[in-house]
């Protein structure tokens, strides 16, 4: 039997074990080292953002975006019902109530369409998520969000370097969070970042980024003593993970050009079979540019879906589902959820399937995946 097939797969790009390395020469291995300064220029010039601040994690980098929000007990936050906890934990984490809204069937993201009547008078923010790396309606969305002084954050973990009417994602929020988890194209193994594009943000994230203190005004030679000024916590991760992440952004297109070359292949060689079998695959919209996060297919039915993943891990390959809605979640029926509320999104997360996705591929392993999804018993 030849190897399994891993779902994910994390790999080496570039220089990471020589940034690392070079990490611990430098003697600065905790956070806002040399190689967070140089991943904070190279994600800044790339997305055309104000300011790029790593963080532990994408979840933290929405939790710092609440803050920065001031979102208290009684506000709304509009969040996308298909989707990862922390899109909604983090900003009812700060006391707001999350307001499930369902998906569009096409692209998986929010379903701008049903945005108006889900903005009320205690509607702080909306999070759009960028599904897979598909960007969403972002002219729709800022279109209802900015007459109504309604704050835009965009949960950009899957999205890095995918692009939404030739602009990247990340840089149409006032804030926005990426992820460089395990999972995601470019990682350090757990890390994000938060991207700032109100200039009026940035002082206080840094901030709350140190521990509530005016550390970095500090360092910069702008106080003479630091102290605890705000609330905040630690979310810096250390300059050894920046060391290795940075090994990763700098090879930005020879990431990109892997991962869209097995997306393309897995469209290509699976469509005539989706087409026969009702199996819907990826679409990417006119004006997109995708970051190919991940290739994932929508079965005709919960049992089809059932049979074609018990196939494959009898074949040793590894796939996966996804998200359960929000809404019907334990947590999400407190906030008033219920079965039927967005059809979408409780249709899709009982038919969808991801395939084996990584950067570093080979052709023989996706050959696998391919031959033994076309002799699925569906």
């Amino acid at each position: 039997m030849p190897a399994p097939i891993p779902f994910n797969r994390p790999c080496f790009v570039g220089h990471e074990r020589a940034y690392m390395q070079r990490a611990l020469e430098l003697g600065h291995i905790s956070g806002d080292g040399e190689f967070t300064r140089r991943c904070h220029e190279l994600l800044r010039a790339e997305l055309g953002v104000g300011a790029v601040l790593l963080t532990t994690s994408c979840t933290h980098a929405l939790e710092m975006a609440a803050m920065l929000l001031e979102i208290s007990p009684g506000d709304e936050v509009i969040v996308p019902d298909f989707t990862f906890v922390s899109t909604a934990n983090a900003f009812v984490l700060r006391g707001a109530k999350p307001v499930f809204v369902d998906v569009r069937p096409d692209t998986l993201n929010l379903d701008e369409r049903l945005l108006e009547r889900a903005i009320g008078p205690r509607t702080r923010a909306i999070v759009p998520v960028h599904y897979a790396g598909i960007g969403c309606d972002m002219d729709a969305i800022l279109g209802l969000a900015r007459p109504r002084g309604v704050a835009v954050v965009e949960d950009n973990a899957h999205g890095l370097f995918g692009r939404r009417a030739g602009r990247p994602l990340g840089a149409f929020g006032e804030l926005a969070a990426l992820s460089f988890h395990e999972t995601k194209n470019f990682s350090c193994g757990e890390g994000g970042a938060l991207l700032i594009n109100d200039e009026r943000h940035v002082a206080r994230a840094e901030i709350l980024r140190e521990k509530g203190t005016n550390r970095k005004r500090f360092f910069r030679g702008e106080v003479d003593r630091y102290t605890w000024v705000d609330v905040g916590s630690s979310y810096l991760p250390s300059d050894l993970l920046a060391a290795y992440l940075f090994g990763q952004l700098e090879r930005k297109q020879v990431v990109l050009g892997a991962r869209r070359a097995v997306f393309e292949r897995y469209g290509r060689e699976l469509g005539d079979w989706a087409a026969k079998r009702g199996v819907r695959l990826p679409e990417i919209p006119a004006g997109c540019e995708s970051s190919y996060h991940m290739f994932h297919m929508v079965l005709p039915d919960p049992d089809a879906r059932t049979r074609l993943i018990a196939h494959l891990r009898s074949l040793e390959i590894l796939s996966v589902f996804h998200y359960l809605p929000l809404h019907l979640s334990e947590m999400g029926r407190k906030w008033g959820g219920r079965p039927g509320d967005c059809p979408v999104a409780e249709s899709v997360s009982e038919r969808l399937v991801r395939l084996p996705f990584f950067t570093d591929m080979t052709e023989s392993e996706q050959a696998r995946v391919i031959e033994a999804v076309l002799g699925a018993p569906l």
